[in-house]
């Protein structure tokens, strides 16, 4: 045996290509392409909305996708990929609960091409694209399945560009001021637009507890829409009901399109300093920011489509519309009045980190026409507060806090009546 070893290559890569060859031969050892991409992570994300499922590699991977109809499949291929335990045990990623994928299985297709196949429970709206290495992620592959007939209301507006009808109220009772009743009558609900922050693929702040912001955001959110409906001359819409990405422009495209009086991004950050703690309100600015932690943390946030994984090539116009149309003091000054009334009353509970609105370039405050801010209910890096923010009891107490900060604001700032709808 020694012999024919001696007949290899001197050069020591060769040599082993050649011996795990041999090996294969006489131990049935399958062999491994060594120039190959490794999958090293295969992660699922799904909701009504959308499902993601997300291929994470040590290499770029090149691919080609199809469908097959009768029954529905989208086939991907990845071409020079590696097999291994990943892609080996990637039926298991799928629960029974996803809304679009009934199976999923993955095979070597041919030398060197390995095919990935997606049985369908419905006919999809399927999106597939790589990103680059971004933060913790190596190279990635996402595939996007939106339903072909979106059950998601907002979603559905996207596709097809209409405004959804606005909801008259009936006349209410309310105080002036004054300790006095008065009869106030509006024509239409105010439409809050509730935006928590992060999700999926994103998950934003993760604290030493392992809370993750995205689940904290959620769970506010949730809570305030609750509270927002049962008031009789309001409505609450979410960007996300569930965990997973939307891109920041999105955010502000679907507030847009229900025609959103007020929006309202949650987070809870971190900072590079664990005992920073208290809660912050931010509004857009169309200059510098009015501190060095809310420049950060603007570029902390507006670095969510990169980490959550957007499909950078697609051109929206309502997006290119909403991010161009800057033109909007008098916005920001609403902003402004409105981050002021949050503050006051989240000041109630919670510490405040500074006591007036800061100001920076956050991509998701861009809506030209709706008064917007971004609320830091606390810091999920210091622990202190990472256990308020994990208590079900405290995210209450928030959501409480946010609904009487909207409800002060619009008391001196009720919107105008809207007898023609603005469309998009």
């Amino acid at each position: 045996m020694s012999r024919k070893f001696d007949r290899f290559p001197a050069d020591p890569k060769r040599r082993l290509i050649l011996q795990g060859a041999v090996a294969s031969l006489l131990f049935g050892i399958a062999p491994r392409a060594f120039a190959g991409s490794a999958v090293v992570a295969v992660r699922v994300w799904p909701a009504k909305a959308y499902t993601r499922i997300t291929l994470e590699a040590n290499a770029p991977l090149q691919f080609k996708h199809f469908t097959v109809p009768d029954p529905e499949r989208l086939v991907v291929d990845l071409e020079g990929a590696d097999w291994g335990e990943e892609l080996s045990n990637i039926a298991g990623r799928i629960g029974t609960e996803d809304p679009y994928v009934k199976q999923l299985r993955a095979g070597r297709f041919k030398p060197g091409t390995v095919r990935v196949v997606l049985d369908l429970k419905t006919e999809v709206r399927p999106q597939v694209f790589a990103l680059e290495p971004f933060g913790e992620y190596q190279h990635r592959l996402v595939i996007d399945l939106y339903p072909a007939k979106s059950e998601d209301p907002l979603l559905a507006l996207l596709q097809d560009g209409k405004a959804p009808p606005q909801p008259a109220s009936k006349p209410q009772k309310v105080e002036n001021g004054r300790g006095e009743a008065e009869e106030l009558k509006v024509d239409r609900l105010v439409t809050i637009a509730i935006d928590p922050g992060h999700g999926g693929e994103d998950p934003g702040a993760v604290g030493k507890g392992g809370t993750y912001e995205k689940t904290v955001t959620l769970a506010i959110g949730k809570k305030l829409k609750s509270l927002i409906d049962k008031e009789p001359n309001m409505r609450a819409v979410l960007t996300r009901d569930d965990d997973y990405f939307v891109p920041l422009g999105q955010r502000v495209v679907k507030a847009r399109k229900v025609n959103a009086d007020l929006f309202m991004s949650i987070h809870a950050d971190a900072f590079v300093r664990p005992d920073a703690n208290g809660s912050s309100v931010f509004a857009l600015s169309e200059g510098s920011a009015t501190s060095t932690a809310a420049k950060w943390l603007a570029k902390t946030q507006n670095e969510s489509d990169l980490i959550g994984g957007v499909r950078l090539d697609v051109k929206d116009p309502h997006l290119a519309k909403t991010l161009l149309d800057l033109t909007q003091t008098a916005t920001i000054n609403d902003s402004l009045k409105l981050g002021k009334a949050m503050l006051t009353a989240i000041g109630e509970i919670n510490r405040l980190h500074k006591p007036h609105v800061e100001q920076a370039g956050f991509a998701v405050l861009k809506a030209p026409d709706i008064p917007s801010v971004l609320v830091e209910t606390a810091f999920i890096s210091n622990p202190e507060e990472e256990k308020k923010l994990a208590d079900e009891a405290y995210q209450t107490k928030m959501a409480e806090s946010l609904l009487a900060g909207i409800k002060r604001y619009l008391s001196k700032n009720p919107p105008l009546a809207r007898n023609k709808l603005a469309q998009s």
